[in-house]
């Protein structure tokens, strides 16, 4: 895997200041709000991206990647935005600019930078903004539901005990993304796996039956779901490995993560997020129910 492997615009607005704007606590997810505000300001002054660009010394592609949360924020460029765009309110402005210093903020998984490349770095972030995480598997157990032993064995490829100081910062970093499932305001983790997942021995039986006595316990969370695809009905409905996550704020728009050897797609368009969103549906359909899904893992490990 490339990284530390996470398995393994909309229209309505948010005003500045109420409490969904602020309800993102990671970065990322921050800056692709403030992004969102400056556009409709953008707009509803009629001002292209190129002329908004010239105001700031910058280019309207530097205006897009701003609008897209895709850049760090400078006070003084989101001042002159907002200024060009009619902003005059002194409170109104200082709630923006507040907005700019919070988004500017490193996140917990700032001192992993090393580890992971920047494509993860933003996953990691709307991961830790999200309200709702589904994840589809076909290889691995998901990443937040690995024990430890298990993702020494994935980062390795099965070599745990040569683990070097890079490998074992991915470890710490993918048991620290784990806390976000218990911590307050926990996000609900709906998983998907298929049954092929539950049977192949990474980092051999021993692991395999710790880390199925894993799932059993960590599914008795309230806000954690999981459900087998039986191998009769595998591979019907998806054709590979795929995250969705969903956001309480407005100003976020839903995401589809797709992690390949060489990085990742992050799909947002609404045409995309709906056809993944009948896929998710038809692999509800074509699992097994959750309290099933219980009953099976059980079985699978009282054969191990």
């Amino acid at each position: 895997m490339a990284a530390d492997d996470p398995r393994g615009d909309a229209e309505e607005s948010v005003t500045p200041g109420a409490p969904g704007a602020e309800a993102s606590g990671a970065p990322t997810a921050r800056r692709i709000v403030l992004g969102a505000q400056l556009r409709r300001l953008r707009e509803a002054a009629d001002i292209t991206r190129a002329d908004a660009g010239y105001h700031i010394r910058g280019s309207d592609s530097k205006i897009s990647r701003m609008e897209l949360g895709r850049v760090g924020f400078k006070e003084r460029d989101v001042a002159d935005l907002l200024s060009m765009y009619g902003v005059t309110d002194p409170g109104e402005r200082s709630v923006f600019l507040e907005m700019v210093r919070k988004s500017n903020e490193r996140g917990w998984w700032h001192r992993y930078t090393d580890s992971m490349p920047d494509w993860f770095q933003d996953f990691v972030g709307l991961e830790e903004s999200a309200s709702l995480i589904q994840n589809y598997e076909l290889q691995f157990v998901p990443g937040l539901l690995q024990t430890e032993e298990y993702v020494r064995a994935v980062i390795s490829h099965g070599r745990p005990d040569q683990l070097d100081e890079g490998g074992e910062r991915r470890v710490r970093l993918r048991l620290q993304r784990q806390k976000v499932l218990s911590r307050s305001g926990a996000p609900r983790l709906w998983a998907v796996v298929d049954e092929s997942v539950l049977h192949r021995p990474i980092g051999g039986p021993a692991v395999l039956r710790r880390q199925l006595d894993h799932l059993l316990e960590v599914t008795r969370q309230p806000n954690v779901t999981l459900q087998v695809v039986p191998n009769e009905m595998s591979g019907y409905s998806a054709e590979g490995s795929f995250s969705v996550l969903r956001f309480a704020e407005p100003a976020l728009p839903d995401v589809v993560y797709i992690e390949h050897l060489a990085g990742a797609l992050y799909l947002d368009r609404p045409g995309e997020i709906e056809q993944y969103g009948r896929v998710i549906d038809h692999l509800a359909v074509d699992a097994e129910t959750p309290d099933r899904s219980r009953q099976l893992v059980s079985k699978i490990r009282a054969a191990i």
